[in-house]
């Protein structure tokens, strides 16, 4: 959960603006010897009635680094792989899937963002960089006296929040009740 886990409640509390109200979490250690779990599955409830299902796990065969998300609405659905991170699953209901790849990214995003042309998936690197990158800006406007900026990146705030889900899913794993109300960080 402090590895994987958090890269996936991140994602999803990133594009969702979802806030986790509690969550039921069961951990489980396969490989003998390993002195955290291998193997994670949480229940999620979201402020507002969402509902939510995280999967983390290190010992799924033939899974290499797929975070991924699935988004469910009451009219459609989204997808995105890791594995296939130039394409966009969406489908509306009642209609056939359409897969989107780099056409749905604005061209001053693009341009921010990107480095490579596209059928070249952005690399690990890469993404750090953008982040740092916009570190970098926020630094300079600061230095500069400029206020108000809007800058993308995780800030001390986004760790912190990382820390308590780690803590609330532990908790949850633990518990005979297990829904664990999420210790807020905010």
């Amino acid at each position: 959960m402090g590895d994987i886990g958090t890269h996936a409640e991140n994602l999803a509390r990133y594009i969702t603006g979802l806030k986790i109200d509690s969550l039921c979490a069961e951990f489980t250690t396969f490989v003998p010897g390993r002195k955290l779990e291998d193997d994670a599955n949480l229940l999620i409830r979201y402020h507002g009635g969402a509902r939510g299902i995280l999967h983390a796990s290190q010992i799924s065969c033939g899974e290499e680094n797929n975070l991924n998300i699935r988004i469910y609405g009451t009219k459609g659905s989204l997808a995105w792989q890791q594995e296939h991170p130039n394409e966009l699953k969406f489908q509306a209901k009642g209609e056939p899937a359409k897969i989107f790849g780099g056409e749905i990214i604005t061209s001053a995003t693009r341009e921010k963002f990107t480095r490579l042309p596209f059928g070249h998936p952005e690399a690990f690197i890469e993404a750090f960089a953008n982040i740092y990158l916009e570190a970098v800006a926020a630094i300079r406007a600061s230095i500069e006296g400029k206020r108000g900026g809007k800058f993308d990146f995780p800030t001390i705030d986004d760790g912190v929040h990382g820390m308590a889900f780690i803590e609330t899913a532990v908790k949850s794993s633990r518990s005979n009740a297990k829904w664990t109300r999420f210790m807020k960080s905010d």
